[in-house]
């Protein structure tokens, strides 16, 4: 079955970067689109960037445009994300997903990684 293991998170101060990592296994994870999203305390996931099979037509959230980059790795079947210029309001539990923004068969990882901005 589809698992996702996010990595990477930790404390970060505002101004910061954190990498994250996301390394996908029981599918083929070449061909498929993948996502990030995040969710804070007390709110509902909400999508972050998406990528395509071949890294094509990466999409951002306006909220993350021009700070965040993702890419992917298809031969270590790994998903990153890189978080430049981070805030306090990116502090959130991410997730990566298989499938891509508008994949109603959408599958996010269970785990997550906790990203925590803070001085």
């Amino acid at each position: 079955q589809v698992q996702l293991v996010e990595s990477g998170g930790g404390v970060v101060q505002p101004g910061g970067s954190l990498r994250l990592s996301c390394v996908g296994s029981g599918f083929s994870f070449s061909s498929a689109a993948m996502t990030w999203g995040r969710q804070a305390p007390g709110k509902v996931l909400e999508w972050v960037s998406s990528i395509g099979s071949d890294s094509k037509g990466p999409l951002y959230a306006d909220s993350v445009k021009g700070r965040f980059t993702i890419s992917r790795d298809n031969t270590k079947n790994t998903l990153y994300l890189q978080m430049d210029k981070v805030k306090s309001d990116d502090t959130a539990v991410y997730y990566c997903a298989k499938g891509g923004s508008q994949d109603p068969n959408i599958i996010y990882g269970d785990q997550g990684t906790q990203v925590t901005v803070s001085s």
